[in-house]
């Protein structure tokens, strides 16, 4: 089969590699859809950051899976040939405090813990081999593509959003408006805030953001944000705010454009933020989240939601590459300008032509 893998030098290599055999456990997976996520980009595709355990091992890339079984092997409980499924990017030991939560994402097990497309055979390739406890369902209603964005990018911002909670009381300012950005103004709209707010430096994200209905504000990034976002809530400013872009600037941002009471997320990873605890939290008594993708069963409560409210996370891919043109596409999704990226096969592929 035709597997891409990611040297680290801003290039891929696009190569020959055996189909893999299912062993106890195990399914293969027909690849339909594998989406660029912007960690690819920071920490693999451009240089190799991680580090040990947590590093790039060399496998084949692509964390964001999603395909059709077409084989299993031996102990497998629930899902057969033929199922529809999403793969939850990172698989765990399935024992450990973290996993046994659904939260394989923190799996403490150092020799068990392995991230598809990372330490593991990703989902750029023909064929994918998963473990049957990494898979969650994919309804009808729901096309690959939608569930390749479940993988990682929308599960991510909805464990987010439910930490800090979204309702028609608030209104949420968003740093970044990235495909991780953009996921957000999606799940904020279905999830009833009152008004969304975005803030970006690429034009052509910002007026994605406003073209799909998104945000009902963008801002171009700037020193006055804070004062804008204030001016635009009546001067108290949000009672949610969501940092998508691992920015310095725009970290600040969200934190000092949060009303009394109010509550921030951090999603984008990577960066620092410089804040004064006593003006920008104590006093206000804001309260700060960090979250790190999400769970299982919460990743099954998405997909649900999803078909419930006809939110299609595909709607923000604005590319589909072949996977003979992955270089292509992990150039496009390095360049910034675009929504989401996503290298698809068979059906999935001739949407996009």
């Amino acid at each position: 089969m035709k597997a891409a893998y990611l040297p680290g030098n801003s290039t891929t290599d696009l190569r020959e590699a055996p189909v893999p055999e299912p062993g106890h456990g195990e399914v293969l997976l027909r690849m339909k859809a594998s989406t660029i996520c912007g960690s690819d980009i920071r920490c693999i595709y451009r240089e190799h950051l991680g580090k040990g355990p947590e590093g790039y091992q060399g496998v084949i890339a692509g964390h964001e899976p999603s395909g059709q079984i077409v084989k299993t092997g031996p102990g497998c409980r629930h899902f057969g040939v033929g199922a529809r499924v999403i793969v939850y990017h990172i698989s765990g030991c399935g024992i450990c405090n973290d996993c046994r939560r659904g939260y394989m994402i923190s799996c403490t097990s150092e020799k068990y813990r392995r991230a598809y497309g990372w330490q593991r055979d990703g989902g750029m390739a023909e064929y994918l081999l998963a473990e049957e406890k990494d898979l969650i369902h994919l309804p009808d209603e729901l096309s690959y593509t939608d569930g390749a964005q479940v993988a990682c990018g929308f599960g991510t911002v909805y464990e987010g959003l439910e930490k800090i909670g979204i309702s028609g009381n608030d209104a949420v300012l968003i740093t970044g408006l990235g495909p991780v950005g953009l996921a957000t103004g999606a799940l904020c709209r279905k999830m009833g805030a009152q008004k969304v707010i975005g803030i970006d430096v690429v034009e052509a994200r910002m007026k994605l953001a406003l073209d799909l209905g998104l945000c009902d504000e963008v801002l171009k990034s700037g020193p006055e944000n804070v004062a804008d976002v204030k001016r635009m809530t009546g001067g108290q400013g949000v009672e949610r705010a969501v940092d998508c872009s691992a920015n310095d600037g725009a970290r600040a941002t969200a934190i000092r454009a949060t009303r009394k009471w109010g509550k921030i997320v951090m999603l984008g990873e990577g960066g620092r933020v410089e804040f004064n605890p006593s003006p920008d939290i104590i006093h206000d008594q804001k309260t700060i989240y960090g979250s790190w993708v999400t769970s299982t069963w919460l990743m099954d409560e998405l997909v649900e939601r999803l078909v419930r409210w006809n939110l299609h996370p595909e709607d923000l891919v604005t590319h589909r590459f072949e996977l003979d043109r992955v270089g292509d596409a992990y150039t496009l999704m390095a360049s910034g300008e675009c929504g989401k990226v996503a290298v698809c096969f068979d059906e999935e592929l001739r949407k996009g032509r």
